[in-house]
Order: C-alpha cells, then sequence, then structure tokens
C-alpha cells in the first residue's frame, strides 16, 4: 500500500507519475471488448496501476495485461451494493479465479443508513474472507448518500471488517469525490488503509488535489486525459 504523499511531493510529481496512482477504469454497460482491448494498452503504454472493469471482462484483462506490472481490478455488487452477501461472495470468487487481485465492493447502504452495523460489517468481512491471499479489497461507501457521520461509521465498519481501502464512490450515483470526504476519510482510517477517490476526477489538478487531502489512489474513466 503506498502511503499518504506529502505536499511536497505532490508538487514535484510529474503528470506521468501520477499514472501510477490511477485505476485506470471503464465500467459503462456498453463498454465493448474493443474498449476493453484499448484499457489495457493504455494501461500498460502508461504504466497505469490498474485497470477498473466489470466482472465479466476481468478474464480477458488478465489475459492482455499478462507479463506487465498493471493489476487487474474490478467491481462486486455493483453499483448499487444491496444485492445479497452470498451473490457477492460468489462474485468475488469468480472474479479471484479470472484473475483479479483488486476488488472494489459497494456496502449495502440502506443497511447502514437503518444503522444495521453488524450486518454491514459481516457483509464486507465476508468478501474480504472471498478475496483471501489472493489481493485486496477496496469498500466502496458511496460518499454521496451518507451523512458526515455515516461516512464515519462506513469507514470504520471497513477497516474492522479487514479492508485495505475505503473508496469514496460507485461515479453512478448523485455524486462522486470531494477533497472534503477524502480527508475526512483519511481522518478516520489513519496513514496504513488506502482511500481511493472516485467519481468525477478528471484533471490532473483534480487528482493532485485528492492526493494532498489523502488519497492514495485514483479512479478515472479519463486516465489518460490525467497525464497527459
Amino acid at each position: 500500500m503506498k502511503r499518504p504523499l506529502t505536499k511536497e511531493e505532490i508538487a514535484a510529481m510529474k503528470n506521468s507519475e501520477l499514472a501510477h496512482y490511477v485505476d485506470h477504469t471503464i465500467l459503462k454497460a456498453n463498454a465493448t471488448e474493443s474498449d476493453i482491448v484499448t484499457l489495457c494498452k493504455e494501461a500498460k503504454q502508461y504504466d497505469f496501476c490498474s485497470v477498473c472493469i466489470n466482472p465479466y471482462w476481468v478474464k480477458k484483462s488478465a489475459e492482455l495485461l499478462a507479463g506487465s506490472n498493471v493489476k487487474v481490478c474490478t467491481v462486486i455488487g455493483f453499483p448499487l451494493g444491496a444485492t445479497s452477501t452470498p451473490s457477492k461472495v460468489f462474485e468475488t470468487e469468480q472474479a479471484i479465479r479470472d484473475g483479479a487481485t483488486e476488488i472494489d465492493m459497494v456496502i449495502n447502504v440502506g443497511l447502514l443508513k437503518a444503522q444495521a452495523y453488524q450486518d454491514v460489517e459481516a457483509d464486507i468481512a465476508a468478501v474480504r474472507k472471498a478475496v483471501g491471499n489472493k489481493g485486496i479489497l477496496k469498500v466502496i461507501i458511496e460518499t454521496c448518500l451518507l451523512t458526515d457521520e455515516e461516512k464515519v461509521k462506513a469507514c470504520e465498519l471497513s477497516v474492522s471488517a479487514g479492508a485495505e481501502f475505503v473508496k469514496t464512490s460507485t461515479g453512478f450515483s448523485t455524486g462522486g469525490a470531494t477533497v472534503e470526504d477524502i480527508r475526512l476519510m483519511r481522518s478516520v482510517v489513519g496513514p496504513t488503509i488506502g482511500v481511493k477517490a472516485s467519481g468525477g476526477v478528471r484533471t490532473a489538478e483534480s487528482a493532485k488535489a485528492m492526493l494532498e487531502a489523502g488519497a492514495t489512489r485514483i479512479g478515472s474513466g479519463s486516465g489518460t486525459a490525467l497525464i497527459k
């Protein structure tokens, strides 16, 4: 896990170096195999941290990225988080078999808002167990739907369930990442848990602002634009 960067390190960072912190993403429903091939080609060319794709494309992406440093990340219970825990576990196990090494799962937002905290934590923990030692788990808390108090609780539950990252957003709800949310999430999880800013990060300037606030990973469907 990369540690949070200092202001001085971010100020000195070249846009090309920013790629190492970016999950190069395509999650739209109409993505074709050609789109996935292009995504993986760009990820290798610019040395992005990972590609983030829907589960159907994990196996293809793993084949295309074999031998490279680029990781394969996929999404679970996406984008609503309201699928059953067994469904999330099955999805995760299949994704790991297909070659994913990073899992971005969506919490059950309704359970969190109902203060069913044990159920939320159990949901996350079950997916973490399914990942095992084959990868890392990022938990999407969908900040735009939560109060600050709920964001804090979602982060606490994610950490206690064993997640390696907390992540702001799916990019498919009413809002995306904000600097304020990144600062809040970082203050809750401390320096050793990853924080991923996702949703609406489309420029190098906005990406660096997220890093300065405490993000250690950026999810973006505009990865090449960020570094160019």
